[in-house]
């Protein structure tokens, strides 16, 4: 509940500091947004590259556990 009022109050705080009767930040926020997007857009490359990696870990585990399962269930037909 708390995260949820603060989140709200921020936004509130953006969109008065961007309008022109506010603080009329608007010029200087736009420049910040150049500077840092392409530093956002590396970091989310990275973050994405890590998340492909780990997806492509994952389905070569579950393809080794299905594998296990279905030999399991083969040797245990076998054996009756």
């Amino acid at each position: 509940m708390v995260a949820l009022i603060v989140g709200i109050l921020l936004v509130a705080f953006c969109v008065v500091a961007c309008l022109p009767c506010g603080l009329a930040w608007g010029s200087e926020i736009i420049t910040c947004l150049k500077g840092c997007s392409p530093v956002l857009a590396a970091f989310l490359g990275i973050i994405s590259i890590f998340i492909g990696f780990a997806d492509i870990k994952d389905k070569k585990e579950a393809r080794k556990e299905e594998l296990a399962a279905q030999q399991a269930e083969a040797a245990e037909k076998k054996g009756e």
